[in-house]
């Protein structure tokens, strides 16, 4: 049983995906409670509103009032309910999954739902080609991590070629943005190839923010998505465009307009664009803007002025630099918005510091009857800002030098499509013959290693093996058993714990976490996991980087990027030794290198 259901602030639903077992639970459930009649195939919004208002109401009471809302509830017949809450929208999950499982997909629905409409979630409502484009990324990320090791471990996967070719791909996909750039205004372009949903290159122009995992992350989705579209006869393979969708990571502001271009230039091989549309300074500005009115809509309900006061200030200053940015884009179509938005504000603000001066309840009583309108005016905002997104899916000229750019690099990587597509579905085997000498002569090395997976955290790339799992070796070793080890690593990851080795009655498996400096030394928390395991977020780099915090709070004096953090998970036959499997896990940690062949960062190619 799986539901995913989002509502307003007035408990109306503004989205909803479910699956038939759900269906059937709740038309039994709303039978009995005289909500429906009769044999009702679907659900309708006003009943789901009916069944759950209770326990949203008692959650928003708990957080508004008192700050310690309840994340998830325990019910009969081993039913869950997970919540969430993003810029006053309050996401439920509803499933007989654990919690831990449960809050990490909701945790992933939520990110899906920014990444499609920002801070502003009734889009999802009103926009029914945003819902559907939720709907299909929730289905594409179920699908993938039930199929793909390094999707379910929010890591990317790293295509293994010589540094030869690396080094082309690398060059084709600079020129390409490089055209693309002088063709066009646009100066904050991404150039992406994966193949089959593995990373084989990157190149980004000098202006442009960096892309985080979680992005990379996206954009596989993106390409899957692609992948299953119907292709027409036409010249150009099957094109995807996407627009309002938002980037960013936690270095740079979580509102950038991007428009996202997919080229499938031959089968499971796509080049992607991302073009920057938007200012990310009045983007980000904006972002924190709504974040900020948010938290004060939170705390002026308790009346309390030692709290309102310096969520108020907090609102005041991004609501100043939002104007400040937006000042100097000099953007004149802006000019009738924000002479709103600071029309409302500026009276707002007087009731809110009369409030905080006299304690007047009629000032703040008339600051918050504005709310909405503020509310409105950001949104409006955001509309406007990101507009740019929809004016280039109807620009035939730029969309001709898109097209361009995207043909040359078809014709450039034309003599390795086949290559790239082979190399794609097996990677690299464990004592597979056909595998090169190199990497077979590597793994003869390991006696007992049935699978690994290795993850550089700085960039969360993963190096793994793919498995045949019709081969008599390895018959007993099933995708379920890899993916029980990652789930039971990282429930223990979240509870402080950074090396586990453990065994079932055929396996022995181990997962570590290590620090290293830039020049490779071992580093030693000066701050324990243990210590603060409940503050992080849950293992992951989709959400929020897990391992960034964790770098943070085990060296609180140190910056986080000359910190670098690995994991490495192992399967070895159950006879196989701890001081064995010890021994392999250094080996494989010091020379794992010798796999990749090549540098990690793109500017050691060029």
């Amino acid at each position: 049983m799986k539901c995913v259901i989002i509502f307003d602030h007035t408990n109306d639903v503004i989205y909803s995906k479910y699956d038939e077992k759900f269906i059937e639970h709740v038309k039994i459930f709303a039978r009995n409670q005289g909500l429906i009649t009769g044999e009702e195939s679907e659900i309708c919004a006003n009943v789901l509103v009916q069944i759950f208002s209770p326990i949203v109401t008692s959650h928003r009471i708990m957080n508004c009032q008192f700050g310690n809302s309840y994340t998830s509830i325990q019910c009969q017949k081993d039913i869950n309910l997970t919540f969430e809450d993003y810029m006053g929208y309050l996401f439920m999950y509803v499933s007989n999954d654990n919690s831990f499982t449960m809050a990490k997909y909701l945790s992933v629905c939520v990110t899906l739902a920014r990444y499609v409409c920002g801070p502003n979630i009734l889009i999802l409502k009103t926009d029914e080609n945003k819902a559907n484009l939720m709907t299909r990324l929730i289905d594409t990320w179920n699908y993938l991590t039930l199929n793909d090791q390094a999707i379910f471990i929010e890591a990317i996967e790293q295509l293994l070629v010589n540094v030869d070719l690396t080094k082309t791909t690398v060059q084709i996909l600079r020129e390409s943005v490089d055209k693309l750039q002088n063709l066009t205004e646009y100066t904050k372009i991404h150039g992406l190839l994966m193949v089959n949903n593995k990373f084989l290159g990157l190149y980004s122009t000098q202006k442009a923010k960096d892309l985080s995992s979680a992005d990379i992350l996206f954009s596989i989705l993106l390409c899957e998505i692609n992948k299953n579209e119907p292709k027409d006869n036409s010249e150009i393979l099957n094109n995807s465009s996407h627009e309002i969708l938002l980037s960013g990571n936690d270095q740079t502001p979580k509102c950038i307009p991007y428009n996202i271009y997919i080229r499938e230039i031959c089968e499971n091989i796509n080049l992607v664009f991302f073009i920057e549309t938007g200012s990310a300074v009045v983007s980000g500005s904006l972002y924190d803007a709504f974040s900020n009115l948010h938290s004060m809509q939170l705390v002026q309900i308790q009346r309390n002025v030692s709290t309102l006061k310096p969520a108020f200030e907090n609102l005041d200053n991004s609501i100043k630099k939002l104007f400040e940015a937006i000042k100097k884009l000099k953007n004149v179509s802006l000019k009738g918005c924000i002479e709103n938005l600071g029309g409302v504000w500026e009276f707002m603000r007087k009731k809110y510091q009369e409030f905080i001066k006299n304690r007047s309840p009629e000032a703040l009583l008339r600051a918050e009857s504005l709310t909405c309108g503020l509310l409105d005016g950001l949104k409006e905002l955001l509309v406007l800002i990101t507009i740019n997104g929809t004016v280039l899916l109807n620009d035939t000229v730029f969309l001709e030098h898109l097209g361009e750019c995207t043909n040359w690099v078809c014709e450039k990587l034309s003599s390795y499509e086949d290559f790239l597509k082979v190399k794609s579905l097996k990677n690299f085997t464990l004592g597979s013959n056909t595998s090169s000498l190199t990497i077979h002569k590597y793994l003869e090395e390991f006696p007992g290693l049935v699978h690994f997976i290795y993850v550089d955290r700085t960039n969360h790339r993963i190096t793994a093996p793919g498995i045949d799992f019709n081969t008599e070796e390895i018959v007993v070793l099933t995708r379920n058993k890899i993916w029980s080890m990652i789930k039971f690593a990282q429930l223990h990851l979240n509870e402080g714990h950074t090396s586990i080795i453990w065994k079932d009655m055929t396996f022995s498996y181990a997962y570590f976490l290590w620090f290293e400096d830039v020049s490779g030394s071992p580093l030693k928390p000066t701050v324990s996991p243990m210590h603060f395991n409940r503050s992080l977020p849950i293992p992951g780099t989709f959400c929020d980087d897990y391992y960034r915090h964790l770098k943070e709070a085990c060296f609180p004096k140190m910056p986080p990027q000359k910190i670098r953090c690995y994991e490495l998970y192992t399967i070895h036959l159950g006879l196989v030794t701890t001081q064995c499997v010890l021994e392999h896990t250094r080996r494989l940690s010091a020379t794992i290198w010798e796999l990749k062949g090549h540098p990690d960062h793109p500017i050691d190619l060029l």
